[in-house]
């Protein structure tokens, strides 16, 4: 789980350099965290769960777990009525298959705020390529028993996408952008200044987005 937890401690990271800098700038930082090991409790294929916000999702691929708890952080943030929100998660291996290790996956519903972060992604090297996210790719996480299905599986079906199709149902009317790190947060081999392992990619991204805000 060292790879799953990137997301949460890019935004942890970016909050310290933000609080050294001494940026003027109001931020909010929320990292969900559950425990990710099989248990008695663990929900099953079939299960419906009520997320934070009220709405109801179906359990359809167990594996997508990580996009639960952050739909629940993103509704809890959107309640705060923040300028935007900047979401970052290791989100899909279909990103990965997409974009490999040097580029993350951008989604957002403005387009002010997703060109703000592609250009602090080209001034830091740590570059993002906005995908697209229209409303047919929202239809396909609707539900039959509840709101939404947390999944949706098959040759076609673009997993990065709809993973953040599903995201985007719980941020309201938020300016919002997804990141999708799941290549970039770690390297199997050290590249330039960066070690091998854990690349604390997106932290460097997220500092310039504030600092020029």
């Amino acid at each position: 789980m060292k790879v799953d937890k990137a997301g949460a401690l890019t935004v942890l990271t970016a909050m310290k350099a933000a609080a050294e800098l001494k940026l003027k700038i109001n931020i909010i930082g929320i990292m969900p965290f559950c425990e990710n090991m099989i248990g008695p409790d663990s929900y099953k294929p079939g299960d419906v769960l009520r997320s934070y916000s009220g709405k109801t999702v179906e359990i359809t691929n167990t594996d997508a777990e990580g996009r639960l708890i952050l739909g629940d952080a993103l509704a809890y943030a959107a309640k705060h009525k923040p300028k935007c929100i900047v979401d970052v998660a290791t989100l899909t291996g279909a990103c990965v298959a997409a974009l490999g290790e040097f580029t993350a996956g951008l989604f957002s519903n403005d387009t002010l705020l997703a060109k703000s972060l592609y250009d602090s992604g080209e001034a830091t090297g740590e570059r993002v390529w906005q995908m697209p996210l229209y409303r047919d790719y929202g239809k396909e996480m609707e539900g039959i028993i509840s709101d939404l299905k947390n999944a949706v599986s098959g040759p076609k079906m673009p997993g990065a996408i709809l993973g953040a199709a599903f995201l985007q149902n719980f941020v309201a009317e938020v300016p919002w952008a997804h990141i999708d790190i799941a290549g970039t947060a770690w390297w199997e081999k050290s590249r330039y200044y960066v070690p091998q392992g854990p690349t604390g990619w997106g932290v460097r991204l997220l500092v310039d987005f504030l600092e020029k805000m």
